[in-house]
């Protein structure tokens, strides 16, 4: 029997095609390897926060600071009692690179005054999510608890020209205004509001307690954050004089003067 020949153009036909699916098995391999999710997934871990420890909070305010909040360390005469009033008291924590805070206390023959520091450096344990906004969310909810007044500006129109008449209210008229540093005689720049001058964003809330036939102790809290870290100023001060109310622009000005400095010392 004669044996049929192979056609030289049919073996060259199938040798290209055999080429042909050899390289789209490889390459098709090469794609399934390489998985696009990889690099992704690398790229997604949120970068840490700038701070990774805290300052020391009762060695943080100066003494000076310290006798402008608190006048009546001044007038303790006795060296180891004013010593032990400037040193302050350490709050219980079981982290300091996580959360400090320090208070003091000091009567005077005028008032009783008190002050808090508070440092909270915030870590996210969400690798898609930085420090810096997980600490930008606690803020905000801290800011919304403070429950600051909506500013516009008829209402600081309206603030400014009350304030302006008040000098002819009668003490008593004064003693019994309202709790809130938001009452109608208070100038709108004294107001519970959002401070743009300090820190990555800050706030400062003003609130009086009790009435004209007590007390009326004057509450000024300064918060402000910076990359990871949120810093809480609570400034109280109490006349001994019934009737009597604390200074609203004093306090806040005392209050954001030492935040400002603390805003430094992280800086720094």
């Amino acid at each position: 029997m004669q044996r049929k020949a192979y056609v030289p153009g049919v073996v060259a036909l199938l040798a290209a095609l055999l080429a042909g699916c050899t390289g789209g098995s490889s390459d098709t391999g090469s794609t399934d390897d390489a998985n696009p999710g990889d690099a992704g997934t690398a790229t997604a871990v949120a970068q840490p926060g700038k701070y990774d420890t805290l300052p020391e909070p009762c060695g943080a305010v100066s003494h000076g600071t310290l006798d402008t909040l608190l006048p009546g360390i001044r007038q303790i005469t006795d060296t180891t009692q004013r010593d032990k009033a400037y040193e302050g008291e350490a709050t219980l924590t079981y982290d300091t690179d996580r959360k400090a805070g320090c208070r003091w206390k000091v009567e005077s023959t005028d008032a009783t005054d008190h002050l808090f520091v508070d440092f909270e450096r915030v870590v996210s344990y969400d690798n898609a999510v930085s420090d810096d906004a997980q600490a930008q969310e606690l803020f905000g909810k801290k800011e919304e608890a403070a429950d600051l007044p909506e500013a516009s500006p008829s209402a600081d129109a309206s603030a400014t020209a009350d304030f302006s008449s008040s000098p002819s209210a009668s003490p008593s008229a004064s003693a019994s205004s309202s709790s809130s540093a938001s009452s109608s005689a208070t100038p709108s720049s004294l107001l519970p509001r959002t401070l743009s001058d300090l820190g990555d964003e800050a706030f400062l809330n003003d609130v009086v307690s009790g009435s004209g036939s007590t007390a009326q102790q004057r509450t000024v809290t300064v918060a402000f954050r910076t990359s990871n870290v949120i810093v809480t100023i609570e400034y109280e001060e109490q006349p001994a004089t019934i009737g009597t109310v604390p200074d609203s622009k004093e306090m806040q000005d005392r209050a954001r003067k030492l935040a400002s400095g603390l805003a430094d010392t992280l800086a720094g």
